[in-house]
């Protein structure tokens, strides 16, 4: 192993001579580059290879790469790059076979190798990266798209980028993104080429010699390839993906043509279809803009587009009454009403118009429940207060196990300071029961906090912790200690933790509470603090270590507290604790011994 490192940087010597004959590094940076070498080099001759230490070899190369630029730019010296540069380059290539050779599995390390070579224009070798990636790795359709597209776009090579996308479709015949992709650079293909041949008529120039195909022209094979995939993919989203990769050609208007009548004629029923028709009427016979066009002929011709978008929804509604339907129409009228505009006229109809759509889908009992929260805040938010009370109130009528619609409706009363809102409380604890009501029960404290008499909210409290599930009344008996402290004082609050310790199940930070609540005390007892810890350490003490060392501390430190004491907490530790928490208790208390912690 010795002879074999001591070959590397032998390796090295000419590279390194010649940084510090032209200049770039003095003898003392190159003795520290060889000393960091022998280190990294030898990492990666050991029995036992880590991926890291072949990471830390090429990031450190990598570096140096990078620093001798700087240095050559700073100079201005632009020679001997073959025995400096590619010396080092090959050496990083060299580094990233050897480690892909034994993480094949590793994706990110292929592409780390994939970058260094784009980085540096190792175009031979990334063929050659890219050829061996999709061998090991062909079930990856990005990596063949990656690939393909460098082939198309660095490499000038449609043919190879076809031969890729023809091998992944063989691995993948029912990719979306595969064959989007492929349709992509086919139209790609066929733009550069129109380009050429227009480049060339100009040029006056005898095409002759060059074969221009009209169909490839115009093309048709991305007409192929969209028919093929139409077949085996199925769902409107993949013709419209395509559909809107076509009208990024001005020559595809046949194809976009053929993508539209299919979508239609396979998909009428469906949401997305209906949706994109509709849009389409923004794009539609738009005013061309002249010396003459005023704002209000804009903003008019704006109306106008927005309303032919509308009606094709209102058409849509009716002929697919559903939800997902309604809310593609509500979804583009809010779109549309949160795009700015120096028009009040439009801004008004706007919000007339989304106002007005909310209220059919409500009345045709098809707006989705996640809609109802954004109608109540414009609602509120333009002052329709009996409107909006109206509406909560169908909403927890329509979906009455939903705690997010109960949450809502006493929201908007809340807002509205209304005397129904205790009412409100009850009526939905009683439809919900128990289960997953513990937001409910945190707004009804907290609102009762700022409004009732402490009794009453007491009274809440308690009522809180036998009507939520066991693990949710956890948060109910933190809230309740808190409030306890800051409304009744220490020995209040020292009566409800004994009280609330009677019932299981507890949280950490119930107790840490507590334990903070009594250092807060000027006459602050280690006897109270060592019965917290202890009543902490029943329920936690298998599973936080820093739940004992915080007890060791506090006898350490506390002037009623017995350094004696710590000898028996750190064997009982010991003893509790699970798994790998035994070595982190250790290593922690060892620290806290040296006084490191």
């Amino acid at each position: 192993m010795a002879e074999r490192i001591e070959q590397r940087l032998e390796d090295r010597v000419p590279e390194l001579e010649q940084l510090e004959r032209v200049g770039l590094f003095t003898r003392k940076e190159i003795r520290a580059v060889l000393r960091k070498a022998s280190a990294l080099e030898y990492k990666i001759q050991r029995r036992t290879l880590r991926k890291e230490d072949f990471i830390n070899y090429i990031q450190y190369e990598i570096n140096l790469l990078e620093l001798i630029k700087k240095r050559r730019a700073r100079i201005g010296y632009s020679f001997k790059k073959d025995e400096i540069e590619n010396s080092i380059l090959h050496r990083v290539h060299s580094l990233f076979n050897r480690a892909i050779g034994k993480w094949k599995e590793d994706v990110q390390l292929w592409l780390s190798h994939v970058a260094f070579c784009k980085q540096w224009n190792a175009k031979h070798q990334l063929s050659k990266v890219f050829s061996s990636m999709l061998a090991i790795h062909p079930n990856k359709p990005a990596l063949w798209i990656m690939a393909a597209k460098w082939e198309m776009e660095t490499q000038l090579s449609s043919e190879s980028a076809r031969h890729l996308f023809l091998r992944a479709l063989r691995f993948h015949p029912e990719c979306p993104k595969l064959y989007q992709e492929y349709f992509r650079m086919e139209l790609m293909h066929a733009e550069k080429q129109r380009k050429e041949k227009k480049e060339f008529e100009q040029a006056k120039m005898d095409l002759g010699e060059f074969n221009y195909s009209e169909e490839i022209l115009n093309g048709e094979m991305a007409r192929i390839i969209y028919r093929d995939a139409a077949q085996k993919i199925k769902g409107v989203e993949f013709h419209l993906a395509v559909l809107s990769i076509a009208k990024l050609f001005d020559f595809t208007q046949d194809l976009q043509k053929e993508i539209l009548e299919s979508l239609q004629t396979k998909y009428a029923d469906d949401p997305l279809t209906w949706d994109y028709m509709a849009r389409r009427e923004l794009d539609l016979g738009s005013l061309q803009s002249t010396e003459h066009t005023t704002k209000q002929m804009k903003v008019s011709e704006m109306n106008q587009r927005e309303e032919r978008c509308c009606a094709v929804f209102e058409e849509a509604v009716r002929a697919v009454p559903a939800e997902d339907m309604w809310k593609c129409y509500i979804t583009f009228c809010l779109e549309r009403y949160n795009r700015k505009t120096n028009s009040e006229e439009l801004k008004q109809k706007r919000l007339e118009r989304m106002l007005g759509v909310f209220s059919k889908a409500h009345e045709s009992s098809l707006l989705p429940e996640a809609l109802y929260k954004q109608w109540l805040q414009l609602l509120l938010e333009f002052n329709l207060f009996e409107k909006a009370t109206e509406v909560a109130e169908a909403a927890t009528k329509r979906f009455s196990m939903s705690v997010e619609m109960w949450q809502m409706r006493v929201q908007v009363l809340i807002q509205l300071k209304s005397d129904d809102v205790t009412q409100c409380f009850e009526e939905a604890v009683k439809h919900m029961k128990s289960k997953g009501t513990l937001p409910l029960w945190t707004l009804w404290v907290e609102w009762s906090e700022g409004t009732n008499s402490k009794d009453d909210t007491e009274a809440l409290y308690q009522r809180s912790l036998h009507a939520t599930t066991p693990a949710e009344s956890v948060t109910m008996k933190e809230m309740y200690l808190d409030w306890t402290y800051r409304n009744g004082g220490y020995k209040k609050v020292k009566r409800v933790f004994t009280s609330l310790c009677e019932n299981r199940p507890f949280s950490l930070d119930f107790f840490r509470k507590m334990i903070q609540i009594e250092k807060e005390q000027e006459s602050c007892k280690m006897l109270h603090l060592r019965e917290y810890y202890e009543r902490a350490l029943r329920e936690f003490g298998s599973t936080d270590s820093d739940l004992w060392l915080d007890y060791i501390k506090e006898e350490l430190s506390h002037p009623q507290g017995k350094p004696e004491n710590c000898g028996s907490i750190h064997w009982r530790a010991m003893k509790m604790l699970q798994g790998d928490l035994v070595e982190d208790f250790v290593s922690k208390y060892t620290l806290l011994q040296t006084g490191h912690l």
